[in-house]
């Protein structure tokens, strides 16, 4: 039961964070929930959550942004 529960948080999480700051959000409370049923680590399991909730968002972040190439003009390369 807990273990779904972690998965179902963790996965929701996936979907809502839109954002660097939500990304850090969203995982520092997955990751404080999995840390409390994990042995009581909140605080370990919130931090871990929300470093790698950012990272997760900035990754989602550069995948959105088109890429362009170093021109002097700074237009796409064609």
């Amino acid at each position: 039961m807990r273990l779904s529960l972690i998965a179902a948080s963790f996965f929701a999480s996936l979907l809502v964070a839109g954002s660097a700051q939500a990304g850090c959000l969203t995982g520092a409370a997955v990751g404080g929930v999995a840390g409390h049923v994990a042995g009581h680590h909140a605080l370990l399991g919130a931090a871990a959550g929300c470093a790698i909730g950012h990272h997760e968002a900035n990754v989602q972040n550069q995948k959105q942004q088109p890429a362009q190439a170093n021109t002097p003009d700074g237009s796409p390369a064609k």
